[in-house]
């Protein structure tokens, strides 16, 4: 072997044990960042944990267990990077640690991927121990939140929920909104870096604190700041509800494992020091939230105090004669579970509970339910899953509605918020009037007695259907309509459809919008054109009766006049009835208000050869029979010029 066969060895030989160091010590430095991260997560300090893992992913973007563990740790802020960092760590190292299907199922569940979340949970249920009864029992609870996030996702209602937006919300947990008596003030609680001066607690974010904001649009807010004076301590303080004409809080401060206490407005506007709200209501355990009713003499809250396990329950107190809070009891069964109840907020609106829950048939995590007080039974109804939208997979609490009660107030983890829990407003998608008229595209004339049938969805896809008819001296229609979505409109004229238009109606969330939509068919008024009036007008009848008003008297000598100027027209005469009556009762009552034109016709010399009679009753309305001005509508005898085959007929 020459030199330079030797040097080029050695040097190949020193590269190798380069590269072998190199990735020995890249490997050591994972270990240790995924070591350090492992620390921060079992604090559950998890954003501080993701650098770690973050890091190492940098140097090795294939570490299943900086995956894994970054996945988890993704979960509490970042739905979507979980699932994707859980899933490539499966794919890398399937076996990268026993609990990762029950990770996929979680992440899968709270990313809407319902059926793949139950597969990943059976699939965790047999990797169980048979000691792990613990987790059985949670993986059986979680199957059925995902069966149940299932069918509410499916079935959602019409609701339009919204984000409060980037001046409130940022990306760590804002929540428990309150809103003044005029809904221009509020107050939430964040953990942003904000908060008690930016310093972290020890899960790695920051202290809640209490914030405010003034309205200063409809949808807009002023800067926010965190609440000067005296109601904001060193730990978790958290605002729940104004009351007293606003000049009072109820607060949260994390004293003695958790407190509700009490603020008053100072003269200079500022808030006074929080003092306990009484011995009654709190305790040494965990008391989270409260709600006072508006005539002051009940209090509702939650507490662990009294549970076996640990888990929050709702109570109520009686306000005292001498203004203290009496010994709570504890609201029932049938609103308290084994699991967590909390957030309690009467309405006195619609006399209405609601509460946060991870009982019941939740979703997933907290759901917003809503529960009725019988008074004569004395007891609460069964609490009702608000449903999607409101409710999601994950956390959704402190629903409130706004001092109008017309839209409401949610702290909620779902997916595109900008981090973890947010603030938004639940609205209730209103009704918009639609009113126009039908013309003619031949000769631009309004058409009356057009049917107009509007075709929809609701938002759990149920049909929907809303119906009117032009009016007969108008031709004008009018109908209210769910807004927020496409109808197919049908138009027919006499029971033969002309013709199907869409017609999308935007979205509103008030009940004042009208907006107007004329339509255009293929179609000729026949009746006014063979006939050569401007118009052929119904004669109407008094309620139950078939005798000629002196108005129809009139009408019928214009078009005896016509007739025999025009002896090769034939009519149908059509008499019909309002609804009130029976089906048989009026189908007589038609026949004798189309006998009386008919036979008025032929007493001025119409014969009676060029006549037909028909009663609809009450089978053909002009419009809905729902008023007396509508009814009165109904109440007519009709006249249309025969085609020419009908017209042999009446020879």
């Amino acid at each position: 072997m020459n030199q330079l066969a030797k040097s080029f060895s050695r040097f190949s030989m020193l590269l190798v044990v380069f590269l072998l160091l190199a990735a020995s010590a890249s490997a050591q430095s994972n270990r240790k960042l995924i070591r350090s991260g492992n620390k921060l997560f079992a604090k559950e300090n998890y954003r501080s944990a993701v650098e770690f893992y973050e890091q190492a992913l940098a140097n090795d973007p294939d570490n299943a267990d900086a995956l894994y563990y970054a996945g988890i740790s993704y979960m509490t802020f970042d739905k979507e990077k979980a699932a994707d960092y859980l899933y490539r760590a499966q794919q890398i190292k399937p076996n990268v640690d026993r609990d990762l299907e029950y990770w996929l199922g979680r992440a899968d569940h709270i990313n809407y991927r319902f059926d793949s979340a139950i597969e990943h949970y059976q699939e965790a249920q047999k990797n169980l121990r048979r000691r792990d009864e613990e987790r059985r029992e949670e993986l059986a609870m979680l199957i059925q939140h995902a069966r149940n996030a299932q069918r509410e996702v499916a079935n959602p209602k019409d609701v339009f929920v919204k984000n409060l937006g980037g001046i409130v919300n940022s990306a760590y947990s804002e929540h428990s909104p309150v809103i003044s008596s005029d809904d221009n003030y509020l107050l939430y609680t964040s953990r942003s870096s904000e908060a008690t001066g930016g310093t972290p607690a020890r899960d790695g974010e920051y202290y809640e604190d209490i914030f405010e904001s003034t309205r200063t649009g409809e949808d807009e807010w002023s800067p926010t700041q965190r609440v000067p004076g005296q109601l904001n301590g060193p730990g978790h303080d958290a605002s729940i509800q104004l009351f007293d004409n606003d000049t009072k809080l109820l607060l949260y401060r994390a004293d003695n494992n958790g407190d509700i206490m009490v603020a008053e407005r100072q003269s200079d506007g500022s808030w006074g020091a929080p003092k306990s709200i009484g011995d009654n209501i709190n305790t040494k355990h965990y008391e989270s939230d409260a709600y006072i009713t508006k005539d002051g003499q009940r209090l509702f809250f939650s507490s662990s105090a009294y549970s076996e396990y640990g888990d929050l329950d709702i109570f109520v107190s009686q306000r005292q004669s001498d203004g203290s809070w009496g010994a709570p009891k504890s609201i029932g069964t049938t609103i308290n579970t084994p699991f967590d109840d909390d957030s309690p907020y009467y309405s006195e609106h619609n006399g209405t509970l609601y509460f946060a829950s991870t009982g019941h048939n939740t979703m997933g995590g907290y759901d917003i339910f809503a529960s009725k007080y019988d008074s004569v039974a004395r007891r609460w109804a069964k609490p009702v899953n608000m449903g999607a939208p409101v409710n999601t997979p994950d956390d959704d609490t402190y629903y409130r509605l706004s001092p109008d009660g017309s839209y409401a107030y949610l702290s909620s983890y779902r997916i595109g918020g900008y981090g973890e829990k947010d603030i938004y407003t639940i609205n209730y998608i209103r009704n918009v009037r639609v009113k126009g008229q039908v013309f003619s595209k031949v000769d631009s004339l309004a058409i009356p007695g057009v049917e107009l049938i509007f075709n929809g969805l609701q938002a759990d896809k149920r049909p929907i259907s809303y119906r009117d008819v032009t009016r007969p001296d108008s031709a004008t229609y009018q109908v209210d309509v769910l807004s927020g979505r496409n109808f197919q409109v049908q138009l027919s004229k006499d029971g033969k459809l002309i013709t199907t238009e869409e017609l999308e109606v935007p979205m509103t969330l008030n009940d004042t919008t009208t907006i107007t939509q004329n339509f255009y068919i293929d179609y000729v008024d026949t009746t006014a054109a063979r006939a050569g009036l401007m118009a052929v007008n119904p004669v109407y009848f008094d309620t139950d009766e078939y005798n000629l008003r002196p108005e129809s008297i009139n009408e019928l000598d214009r078009i005896a006049e016509y007739m025999k100027a025009n002896p090769m027209v034939n009519i149908s005469i059509e008499g019909h009835a309002d609804s009130r009556a029976s089906d048989a009762y009026n189908m007589t009552l038609g026949t004798n208000r189309a006998d009386a034109a008919f036979d008025y016709l032929v007493s001025k010399g119409i014969s009676a050869k060029r006549m037909v009679t028909v009663s609809y009753g009450e089978r053909r309305p002009a419009v809905p029979n729902t008023s007396a001005e509508n009814m009165q509508l109904n109440r007519r005898t009709e006249f249309k010029v025969l085609e020419r085959a009908d017209q042999n007929e009446a020879q």
